[in-house]
């Protein structure tokens, strides 16, 4: 009987502690999405009891994860609730390496980048880009006593990674295959590091913070320095595939006898549309990438309007095949991909099966250049909001 007792409480105390730290993910996880909440607004949306949502705060606070803010004192009956917020110092580091540049941010809770730099790179070995983004990295956490506490690293990758062990099986453009660029950084740093697909995150960063919130069928393409990536949502879950290298829009055929692209193919979306044609055709350097969508508009160069209708044409191909083969709600055009849109003013829907297109939405992307940064971010928060007490105490370089 003795040892039965024990066992059975063993139980109920292991269930205990899954309910508290469930509880602690949910709440957390409630702030990162809409940023500083009153306690009584949180008590509601969890449907916990009050005492059981002041126990889940404190827990918080001690874990240092969030503040609460005692409201002043007014002549309303019943006590006043406290604003409860993400903790400002808690931060993600992203990088973000293209062909050309690699990005390093801090990024804070509720998706706030507080730095980002962009660093300009001699070449894309990976002996080069490490270093590089590692320098970068310990400039941004040397401040003496820390500003930050940094939960981890996450690797936003214009290319194909596993994601159980963060080892990128094929960056075409920058020439990389099989690194496993996530326990490279660990050495270099100190820090925990998550890599994944830079399109993926981008995406994961407009449905959370940007055009795509409360979309559950979401197609989103992103054309940037390195190529073209997507990605999709479906009822809500992200689509991945049977390895996670799902939504390579990019490598849709929209030119079957067109130019070789770097995937082994032909006419691939991404080799009949690169974002560094667009810039000389307007007289941009590739650091000028946000200026663009407004030199697009403004030109009056019958060359540059002959660009921007074969180039436009194509990407309603690849818009086209999304349409018919997910149905999507909403597509979202990020980076060079909506610059392009905006400058032909074409449908891009036009030619896809009637029901697929009566009601879906384009839309640009809302983030603009931070939403790598903010995508490679919730790859780390994602992490500390499925288990605060696991990952609460930062690792520091």
């Amino acid at each position: 009987m003795t040892t039965g007792a024990t066992t059975t409480g063993a139980r109920l105390a292991g269930t205990t502690e899954q309910l508290r730290r469930a509880n602690l993910s949910r709440t957390l996880e409630v702030l990162h999405q809409r940023g500083p909440t009153s306690r009584s607004d949180l008590t509601r949306t969890l449907g916990l009891s009050r005492s059981t949502m002041a126990a889940v705060v404190a827990d918080l606070e001690a874990l240092g994860l969030v503040t609460e803010t005692q409201p002043a004192a007014t002549s309303r009956a019943g006590r006043p609730s406290g604003l409860v917020r993400p903790a400002d110092d808690v931060v993600a580091i992203a990088v973000n390496p293209e062909v050309d540049a690699v990005h390093v941010g801090v990024v804070g809770l509720h998706g706030r980048v507080l730095e980002h730099t962009r660093i300009e790179v001699p070449d894309t070995r990976m002996s080069t880009i490490v270093p590089l983004a590692t320098a970068a990295i310990r400039g941004m956490l040397a401040d003496d006593p820390p500003r930050y506490r940094v939960v981890g690293i996450g690797l936003a990758i214009p290319g194909q990674v596993r994601i159980s062990d963060g080892v990128i099986r094929q960056a075409t453009h920058l020439g990389w295959t099989e690194e496993p660029i996530a326990d490279l950084f660990v050495e270099a740093t100190g820090l925990r590091t998550w890599a994944a697909n830079a399109a993926t995150l981008a995406m994961r960063a407009e449905s959370q913070f940007g055009a795509g919130q409360g979309v559950q069928d979401l197609v989103y393409f992103i054309g940037g320095a390195s190529g073209i990536g997507g990605g999709a949502i479906v009822g809500g879950r992200l689509l991945t595939g049977d390895g996670g290298y799902a939504g390579e829009f990019g490598h849709t055929v929209v030119r079957p006898d067109g130019r070789a692209c770097h995937c082994g193919g032909t006419g691939c979306l991404e080799a009949e549309v690169d974002q560094a044609t667009l810039l000389r055709a307007v007289g941009l350097e590739a650091a000028q990438a946000d200026e663009l969508p407004a030199r697009l508009v403004a030109s009056d160069d019958p060359a540059v309007a002959d660009l921007v209708e074969e180039k436009s044409s194509l990407l309603a191909i690849a818009v086209r095949n999304a349409l018919n083969t997910l149905n999507p709600e909403a597509v979202v055009l990020s980076g060079f991909l909506a610059a392009l849109h905006r400058a032909s003013g074409r449908d891009l829907t036009a030619g896809a099966v009637a029901s697929a297109r009566e009601r879906v939405e384009l839309r640009d992307a809302a983030l603009g250049v931070e939403q790598l940064m903010i995508g490679a971010g919730e790859l780390v928060f994602g992490e500390l909001l499925r288990d605060p007490v696991l990952l609460a105490t930062p690792v520091l370089a």
